[in-house]
């Protein structure tokens, strides 16, 4: 799931070209799903039934947020749109959290605020090891073009990919 930022984007992108064999990851970008509104629960917006019926197949969930306010966005925090079913929908699915911030944590405080969203909604995030990457540093990590090229990112979002088929495997 990716939250539009041009690093987060990014990194999910490289992602795809480093998961395990036999493994697929699919972006499902949720920027553009509307804040919540309750004159639309009669109704579910035709992204958020596709969304859902994503997350319904999935075997685990990466999670791609940057930091804002000291935590996810609105959109993230939205996650009631999912339906009071959200706990059966998510709910047993081993996910892993990625965050590029321009925050000085590097996306930490997002990632544990979602973190405790998780436990809320009964989803397992893999614990180690974490991808935080600064932006005020990502002229050094990232590329021009907005490739991740250093190295050390690369290895633990590597590391962090095959934790999480291998957590998804356990499920």
């Amino acid at each position: 799931m990716d939250e539009r930022s041009p690093y987060n984007t990014s990194l999910l992108e490289v992602a795809k070209t480093l998961v395990p064999e036999g493994s697929l990851l699919e972006i499902f970008d949720v920027s553009g799903f509307q804040l919540f509104n309750e004159d639309l629960l009669a109704e579910m917006p035709a992204e958020i039934r596709e969304f859902k019926e994503k997350v319904k197949q999935s075997d685990a969930m990466l999670f791609a947020t940057p930091e804002y306010n000291y935590s996810i966005s609105a959109v993230f925090e939205e996650r009631d749109r999912v339906g009071k079913s959200a706990r059966q929908l998510v709910g047993g699915k081993p996910a892993a959290i990625i965050s590029a911030s321009s925050s000085l944590r590097g996306g930490a405080r997002a990632q544990g605020h979602l973190r405790q969203i998780m436990v809320d909604l009964n989803i397992h995030p893999i614990n180690q090891p974490q991808l935080l990457l600064l932006l005020a540093r990502a002229g050094e990590k990232f590329d021009a073009n907005l490739k991740l090229v250093d190295s050390a990112s690369l290895k633990t979002l590597q590391s962090l990919l095959d934790a999480l088929v291998e957590w998804s495997r356990r499920f």
